[in-house]
């Protein structure tokens, strides 16, 4: 069964950081390709992130986050990170690790002063 826990999530200020973590279990996370979504109050899946290449070596994101996000991973933890930086009331969502078609139940991230 696959799997997916996010969590690190809060309330941060504005132009403060926070670091998500994703568990993954039920497939070879190791040879997988992982990626990060979001859906803000009101609005759709947004995608934020996404490993190119499985192992995660080549890594892709969206405008609205490149330069303030990173997205990694621990294959001996089996766990997908994201570091988010410089931290705006516009990256207010929930966030979500995503395989193949699933995704966890994702974790809040709310930007305000």
């Amino acid at each position: 069964e696959v799997q997916l826990v996010e969590s690190g999530g809060g309330l941060v200020q504005p132009g403060g950081s926070l670091r998500l973590s994703c568990a993954a279990s039920g497939f070879i996370f190791s040879m997988s390709s992982m990626k990060w979504v979001r859906q803000a109050p009101g609005k759709g899946l947004e995608w934020v992130s996404e490993e190119i290449n499985s192992g995660g070596s080549n890594t892709r994101y969206a405008d609205s986050v490149k330069g303030r996000f990173t997205i990694s991973r621990d294959n001996a933890k089996n766990t997908l990170y994201l570091q988010m930086n410089s931290l705006k009331p516009e990256d207010t969502a929930v966030y979500y690790c995503a395989w193949g078609g699933f995704r966890g139940q994702g974790t809040q991230v709310t930007v305000s002063s």
